[in-house]
């Protein structure tokens, strides 16, 4: 499907790259339903390669909206267009909605994979409280003009966190984290007396511990990724949709999506969330006993 997709190859290049994909019409629903049919069905590469063509601009919208993390945005665009082709091979028209509203969601979460794994100050052993707020502070700062540089007041955090849904000192925390470019060998002031590296002190664990807590942080991502296999593409859906997205899609949207009541959805959701808790725990118990018998 992406043999003949035009490419972004630099920043320099992008008003022309999105002038050539609004070359690509949209399409309406009757065309759009006849043509996943056929690529599901007769494995018309003609048809997906229509579906994605005419879906590259709301690509190039959404990754418009992760500029601010300091990645290539033709890079952004590419891991974006993945998404949409991934959303294309598992879209069913019969469904009933539309392939922009299905794809939205592989298209970001395709977008967010990428940032995390190239951004060294958020790995994804994170908490679902970090990664929403690495997506979400600027965002949060701007809507309460916080854009000043350092650590923000406490009335801001307060508002913050109340607004995300997290814990206070979480955004104190990845407020810094975002703001670590500042130079350490930065004066105090003026006259240049004294750097920003005098004053700090480090409470920062061993680097026994650390590596402990990132080999155990890895451990149990490693076993959560092998648990998602005992998932059936519907119930994988649900659960990562419900459980694992930034922005979790309500109960509403997904009975849609698979014309089933929202009781029903809810069910799965349960269902495959107790059927990964129980494979997570086999694969922790199967991963950590080696490194227990080592110690004994």
């Amino acid at each position: 499907m992406a043999g003949a997709l035009p490419v972004l190859a630099n920043e320099g290049g992008l008003s022309r790259y999105l002038d050539e994909i609004r070359k690509f019409p949209m399409l309406e629903p009757a065309e759009e339903f006849t043509l996943a049919k056929h690529w599901r069905e007769q494995g018309d590469r003609e048809a997906a390669h229509r579906l994605v063509t005419s879906h590259l601009r709301l690509v190039a919208k959404i990754a418009m909206g992760y500029r601010g993390y300091g990645l290539p945005i033709s890079e952004v665009v590419s891991e974006g267009n993945v998404g949409l082709m991934q959303a294309v091979k598992r879209f069913e028209p019969e469904k009933g909605f539309r392939l922009a509203t299905y794809a939205m969601w592989w298209i970001k979460a395709a977008i967010q994979e990428y940032i995390l794994r190239s951004w060294s100050l958020v790995k994804m052993g994170t908490t679902a409280n970090q990664k929403k707020l690495f997506f979400n502070l600027r965002k949060a700062k701007g809507r309460i003009s916080a854009l000043d540089e350092g650590d923000l007041r406490p009335e801001h955090v307060t508002t913050i966190a109340k607004n995300l849904g997290v814990p206070e000192q979480d955004v104190i925390d990845m407020n810094r984290r975002l703001s670590g470019d500042t130079s350490l060998n930065a004066p105090l002031r003026e006259e240049g007396e004294g750097e920003w590296q005098d004053w700090l002190v480090d409470n920062s664990p061993s680097q026994e511990t650390v590596l402990a807590a990132e080999q155990e942080g890895s451990n149990r991502l490693s076993a959560l990724r092998d648990a998602l296999t005992v998932l059936n593409p519907r119930e994988r859906r649900i659960f990562e949709a419900r459980r694992l997205a930034d922005d979790p899609i309500t109960l509403e949207d997904l009975s849609g999506e698979f014309g089933v009541s929202r009781e029903r959805v809810r069910q799965i959701e349960v269902r495959a969330f107790e059927k990964v808790q129980d494979a997570v725990k086999r694969n922790i118990a199967v991963r950590e006993a080696p490194q227990a018998e080592a110690r004994i």
